[in-house]
């Protein structure tokens, strides 16, 4: 997809490059993320936040920019997936860490998937990405 302002310089969409969640407790949040879904922090990390070794994409979770108190629902509106290798393996390794199931495992456009929520009460689905 292009689009232009004035048609004098095509710009084209790449894509999501760098995704974050602003978290209320930091160190909660890295305990989760590390011990209860398997994600490895990157050596080197900016102030005030953790980052993930993810690919293609850097996932991170942050220190707040806002007050996160002022709504009742964190990324409410907002759909955010994250492929792994095996959806059903990863459901299970949740389940068995206590971790809370909103959408139980389905299959959809993207794969096998379901849904879960972290210590901040944002919905994530999970997905089996599918070979290129």
């Amino acid at each position: 997809m292009t689009s232009s302002r004035n048609n004098a310089n095509p710009v084209e969409w790449i894509g999501p490059s760098f995704l974050a969640l602003q978290v209320r407790d930091l160190e909660a949040s890295r305990v989760f993320y590390i011990e209860k879904l398997g994600l490895v922090p990157l050596q080197q990390n900016p102030s005030g936040a953790i980052v993930f070794s993810t690919r293609p994409v850097p996932f991170a979770i942050r220190t707040p920019m806002i007050d996160l108190d002022a709504t009742s629902k964190l990324g409410w509106g907002v759909s955010f997936w994250i492929a792994v290798t095996d959806a059903n393996a990863m459901h299970d390794q949740l389940v068995k860490a206590g971790v809370p199931i909103v959408l139980p495992l389905a299959d959809g456009p993207f794969g096998r998937f379901f849904a879960f929520c972290d210590p901040d009460g944002y919905t994530i689905t999970v997905h089996t990405q599918r070979p290129e």
